[in-house]
C-alpha cells in the first residue's frame, strides 16, 4: 500500500497544455504521483484554489507540503532532486 502523505499530488486537466508537459515530465522520471483530473473531478478544483490560492493549473503538490503552479520542468526536476525523488 502506498502512503499517500509522501506521494506528489497534481492537479490538471487534459486540455491544458502546461498539464500534460508536467505529466509527462512526471511519467518519464517515473516519479510516482496521484493525478486528479479537474474535468472527471469538480469539486477538487476548490482543494486545489485552497492549495495554491490561484485557478491556475497543474498544481503539483509535493510530500512535504510544499507546492508549485504552472511549474518549469526546471522547477519540478529540481524540487525533485531536493527530496531526493529523482
Amino acid at each position: 500500500m502506498t502512503d499517500t502523505s509522501a506521494q506528489i499530488t497534481m492537479f490538471g486537466a487534459d486540455w491544458c497544455r502546461d498539464c500534460r508537459r508536467t505529466k509527462a515530465q512526471l511519467d518519464s522520471l517515473g516519479v510516482d504521483y496521484r493525478y486528479i483530473d479537474l474535468e472527471a473531478e469538480p469539486d477538487a478544483a476548490d482543494v486545489a484554489r485552497e492549495i495554491s490560492g490561484r485557478t491556475n493549473i497543474p498544481v503539483v503538490v509535493y510530500p512535504d507540503a510544499t507546492h508549485h503552479v504552472e511549474p518549469s520542468n526546471d522547477d519540478v526536476a529540481a524540487k525533485l532532486r531536493e527530496l531526493s525523488l529523482i
